[in-house]
């Protein structure tokens, strides 16, 4: 008996039940749980036929009869009920149920069930998606096209081969990593269009440091000028953004060299864990009754001019690391990540992960990328002093500088033996 057609037997009788199940629940006249599950075993007795017998003809025949059902019960349908509903989903539910039951038996187990589960989440989620489609407004529906051109339309056109001085310039590799920073930003930014404006400071810090921690600090330093917010409550959301701004970097030095994440990761965690310990105690001492207050609205994250600048700044920057590595060695380098901690942390960032990537010792590239984020940790020293008050300067100011001197610590005190 071969048991690995049990087990597909089982899984699709599994997705069956599964995309039924649901289709049950939205009181569906059309299939429920018994219908697709007997598609979905359709599908794989179908590809069972088409293994045991060579014949590439019988999966087709099966679709089309089953479609013609469809149709049949559809016309039914249609002359019994007065308003029928027109709408399409079942019946291509029910075509794919079968299709991801033949391509259990002809092709990939993994990917059919991991089809099988999308189609069972895109069905139950209809209604949150369509609450959440009619609440977009034009400049999310701009953000969403200007990814999509960005990622799906320049990327894939990019010659991918080095260009100009130093042969470091590749346009598809900057156009990915600016492909890279803006879909961060533009998941924060949905994020914060999911749990709408009211959320709490908590929510605003989080949320902040996912689509942008210096335009949080900018708005969050205008508030207190304004008196539209507290200094310590302004000092609070900001320190938090920067403190989750370091998931980000993690998360490009992970993009960019994954294999030695595990070499880099440990200093930033625990300079990670002191700034929410950091954080935690800013919170217990501020004035929980404001907890309230709505995040300022966001920008459209994915603007194909700030995209442009920061392509064209990430290559400026590639360009400064390979000239100062080339005339001055490692020693200069120090003073490029600075200057980039200033300018753009992120751009810094995957421009040191490459160099990494080039042959760089880990030790000294992960101290290169603290010394950029401790760099673009003063930068928000800076900004709080031009655009905050003073109450705002001090707590930041205070917990920004215990910051740095715990990174400055870690970059001078850190053991080479001491990594995942």
């Amino acid at each position: 008996m071969n048991y690995d057609d049990l087990i597909t037997l089982g899984i699709a009788f599994g997705l069956g039940l599964l995309v039924g199940l649901q289709r049950e629940t939205t009181d569906n006249k059309m299939a429920g749980v018994r219908t697709f599950t007997l598609i979905s075993v359709l599908g794989v007795l179908s590809g069972f036929l088409t293994r045991e017998y060579d014949n590439p003809f019988i999966i087709p025949v099966m679709g089309i009869a089953l479609t013609t059902l469809m149709v049949v019960a559809n016309i039914i349908k249609l002359k019994k009920i007065e308003e029928p509903d027109i709408g399409q989903t079942t019946e291509v539910a029910a075509l794919l149920i079968f299709a991801i039951g033949a391509y259990l038996v002809m092709g990939n187990q993994v990917i059919g069930v991991i089809i099988g589960g999308v189609l069972a989440i895109l069905l139950y989620v209809k209604e949150h998606l369509h609450g959440f489609i009619d609440k977009l407004k034009e400049k999310d529906l701009a953000a969403i096209m200007t990814f999509a051109g960005i990622s799906l339309v320049i990327l894939p056109i990019l010659p991918d081969e080095t260009f100009g001085p130093l042969d470091v310039l590749n346009p598809k590799n900057i156009w990915l990593m600016v492909t890279l920073i803006v879909g961060i930003s533009v998941l924060g930014y949905f994020i914060y269009k999911w749990l709408g404006q009211k959320v709490g400071m908590i929510s605003n810090g989080i949320l902040g440091g996912i689509i942008s921690s210096t335009a949080t600090t900018v708005s969050y330093a205008k508030k207190a000028k304004n008196g539209a917010s507290g200094g310590k409550l302004s000092a609070f959301v900001i320190f938090l953004a920067v403190t989750i701004s370091l998931v980000r970097v993690v998360i490009e030095i992970g993009v960019i060299i994954p294999g030695k994440l595990s070499e880099i990761i440990l200093p930033f965690v625990v300079l990670f864990l002191f700034m929410v310990a950091l954080s935690v105690a800013i919170f217990y001492m501020i004035n929980k009754d404001r907890s309230n207050e709505k995040m300022p609205e966001p920008k459209n994250p994915a603007q194909f001019k700030s995209a442009l600048i920061f392509g064209i700044l990430y290559g400026v920057i590639l360009l400064m690391v390979a000239f100062t590595e080339k005339e001055f060695g490692d020693s200069g380098l120090y003073i490029v990540s600075i200057i980039g901690g200033l300018a753009n942390k992120d751009a810094i960032t995957l421009s040191l992960s490459q160099l990494i990537k080039g042959g760089v010792e880990v030790s000294m590239g992960w101290r290169l990328i603290m010394t950029a984020v401790l760099s673009n940790l003063f930068f928000k020293i800076i900004i709080a002093s031009v655009l905050g008050n003073r109450q705002l300067l001090k707590w930041l100011g205070v917990a920004i500088a215990l910051s740095i001197s715990v990174g400055l610590l870690l970059i001078w005190l850190w053991p080479e033996a001491w990594h995942l």
